[in-house]
């Protein structure tokens, strides 16, 4: 059973083994977060739990049966009722369904606890299992972007509490 956790201050740690492991898996499909992410982790982590104290992100990660983290889905840029989502599952975890529940647990949590109304997200053409898991979950292409060079899409969902 896979357990979506709202991020803390004690994920630091995992999260960042998590990060580490994951680096070049990630950096096929989506732009490289570069070496200073990781120098300066601890005080990115700790501004993300600013920022969500002041109701400006949401950040969770999602643990396994074993306690192990797997992967985080965050939403970022909340104003006005609108955010951002965005995902990242570990190589190990990947195409077992796990960012397709996180996604769809998330989306509840945005129009429930969070009382978002709209969501965008953004994936690179050449990422089909993350534009699977926006479309298996509602979300409508609604234009196309480029990401550091790379062709993508936007995609959209519109929620209701």
């Amino acid at each position: 059973m896979l357990r979506l956790e709202r991020l803390r201050a004690d994920h630091a740690p995992a999260l960042l083994v998590f990060e580490r492991e994951n680096r070049e898996y990630f950096a096929r499909s989506v732009p490289d977060r570069g070496n200073a992410y990781f120098v300066e982790f601890a005080s990115r982590h700790s501004a993300l739990l600013a920022e969500q104290d002041a109701g400006l992100g949401h950040f969770h990660v999602i643990v396994d049966d074993q306690g192990k983290l797997i992967g985080r889905v965050n939403i970022v840029d909340v104003a006005d009722g609108s955010a951002e989502l965005g995902y990242r599952i570990g190589e190990h975890a990947g195409g077992r369904g796990v960012a397709t529940a996180a996604v769809e647990e998330v989306c509840l949590l945005a129009a429930s606890a969070y009382r978002l109304s709209v969501l965008t997200a953004v994936t690179t053409l050449d990422n089909p299992a993350s534009r699977t898991v926006l479309e298996r979950n509602g979300f409508t292409v609604v234009g196309s972007i480029f990401l550091e060079g790379r062709p993508g899409v936007r995609y959209q969902r519109r929620l209701m509490a």
